[in-house]
Formats: structure tokens, sequence, C-alpha cells
């Protein structure tokens, strides 16, 4: 009886088996998340394309085009934000920072807890915030 075939060493064979069968699965789920990934990138990109020779983009043909082909590349470098996590926050309420202590309370509740209305198509974005204020006697 050979040394690789002695009862005591099947587990440690089938151990490296399984290690081998779960280090092959996980690199065939991350080559497939990629190739997901890739393809919804690609498909992001054929849609703003098809915006810019539409002429719905809002954007001259030139721009939307170096824009679309800009933020393919940024995507895929994994380094393009959708604009709706903690930058865009913070990008509203600095704005509110030029303005007059009086008017900041304001600016700030509008971006926090304000109805919005309009399109930037339209003309622009109104926000609103209604502050009850009791009359004076």
């Amino acid at each position: 009886m050979s040394l690789s075939s002695s009862p005591k060493h099947f587990p440690a064979l089938r151990l490296r088996h399984l290690a081998a069968g779960v280090l092959g699965a996980l690199a065939f789920s991350s080559a497939a998340l990629a190739a997901s990934a890739s393809a919804d990138i690609d498909a992001q990109y054929k849609k703003e394309m098809a915006a810019c020779t539409s002429g719905t983009s809002n954007q001259d043909r030139a721009t939307c085009i170096r824009e679309a082909g800009a933020a393919r590349d940024e995507a895929r470098r994994n380094r393009l934000a959708d604009g709706a996590g903690d930058q865009y926050q913070k990008n509203a309420l600095a704005r509110c920072e030029s303005l007059p202590a009086s008017d900041k309370a304001e600016c700030v509740a509008r971006m926090k807890q304000g109805t919005t209305s309009g399109s930037v198509e339209g003309g622009g974005v109104i926000r609103e915030h209604r502050t009850v204020v009791p009359a004076t006697r």
C-alpha cells in the first residue's frame, strides 16, 4: 500500500480538492460579475450615445459625445459616482454656505426637507420649504 492511498491521507486529499473547487468557483463568479458590470457600462454608454445622436440630451452633440465617453471610461475605472450619494448632498448644502446666516438655515431646510418641482429641461428646478411663523402682536 502506497503512502498516498493510505486511509489517513484521504481527508487531506479531499480537503485539497474541495479547496481547489471553491477557489475555482470564486474565480468563475468574479469573472461573471466583471462581465456583467462591463455589459451594464456598455449598455449605459449606448443609451447615452443614442440620446446624443437624437438630440435629446440638452447638450450640443460634441459635448454630449465627449461626456458619454468620459463617463464610460470613469465607470470602467470604478470611479463614477451615481450622484445620489453623500457627495450630492454635500454639494447641495455647500451652496448654502455663501448665504447670510439669516438665509442659510432656510436654504439648508430646503435642501433637506423641501419639495422639488420643475426640471433642467423646463428651465430650472425649484426647491420649496414652507416655514410657519406665528404672527406677532
